[in-house]
């Protein structure tokens, strides 16, 4: 049997928690394998991931700056990627490297796991139009939103992701927030507001229904000046950490061949990382 060996790459990549989640589910489940950091340059990318099998790699996790280029790169894509058209997962099957995305799929499981029930409006207000929104509309479009607003900064970039995506996308400056908030079930912020060193507050959740739900993508802080607004105002929330351990265990499987669980002890243990880097 060939050797389990998976690895997270970027540049950097030293921050990564993907080693820590990985490392811990091997463990758990006795698996003889390793994943690992690897830092590769832009210019080194594509030459890299020509030679996973040589290096003795199954595949792995690909973050900041490569996912387009892994997009590009690999030779089969499954919808997911194809949609958002970005790769953040890669593993080779009968000699052909195949690319995924599994930040939807990420995202979806975090709130099913943490707010049963979420995808059961119609309407979704998404800040933010950059890479990790796409994974979010991805993911709200498959679990039947029938009006997905953007809200953006540049509104050019908005529209240009509701084009892409098409029927119930719809595309509208900061200015309109407040407005659109006012019958929408699910409030996400995919934008770096509110995290450590940029503090704000991308939206006032005071002008959303009772019971509507807020989620942000960004995990430090685990909450957020947005969620503790929204918590403040009775509202449900879900942090973005769950997103980092679900968008793992397809990956994970692919890899180890076994489909790994996300679990109270995992959550844990990746919250005392964060504390202890603060």
């Amino acid at each position: 049997m060939a050797e389990l060996n998976a690895f997270v790459c970027g540049h950097p990549i030293a921050h990564s928690r993907s080693p820590k989640i990985h490392g811990h589910w091997l463990a758990h489940y006795g698996i003889d394998g390793s994943y690992r950091a690897i830092d590769v340059a832009p210019a080194d990318f594509p030459a890299f991931l020509k030679g996973l099998a040589e290096a003795g790699l199954r595949g792995g996790n690909v973050t900041i700056p490569h996912k387009e280029v892994a997009f590009a790169s690999v030779q089969r894509r499954d919808e997911a990627a194809e949609q958002i058209g970005a790769v953040n997962t890669v593993w080779l099957e009968d000699g052909v490297l195949w690319g995924g995305n599994t930040d939807a799929y990420g995202f979806a499981a975090n709130l099913d796991h943490l707010s049963p029930g979420w995808d059961g409006g119609d309407v979704a207000v998404v800040l933010g139009a950059g890479g990790a929104s796409r994974a979010i509309i991805h993911a709200l479009k498959q679990r039947g939103f029938k009006d997905i607003r953007i809200v953006n900064r540049t509104v050019e970039r908005a529209e240009e992701l509701a084009r892409q995506f098409g029927t119930g996308v719809s595309a509208h400056p900061q200015s309109a927030t407040q407005e659109l908030l006012a019958d929408a079930s699910l409030l996400v912020n995919t934008t770096a507001l509110g995290m450590h060193g940029n503090e704000g507050l991308p939206a006032d959740p005071a002008g959303l229904p009772d019971h509507a739900i807020v989620t942000d993508i960004v995990y430090v802080p685990l909450e957020t000046p947005l969620l503790a607004a929204a918590r403040a105002r009775g509202l449900r929330t879900v942090d973005g950490l769950g997103m980092l351990l679900h968008q793992a265990v397809p990956g994970f499987e692919r890899w180890f061949g076994k489909r790994p669980e996300v679990t109270a002890e995992l959550r844990n243990m990746i919250v005392a990382d964060l504390d202890a880097k603060k």
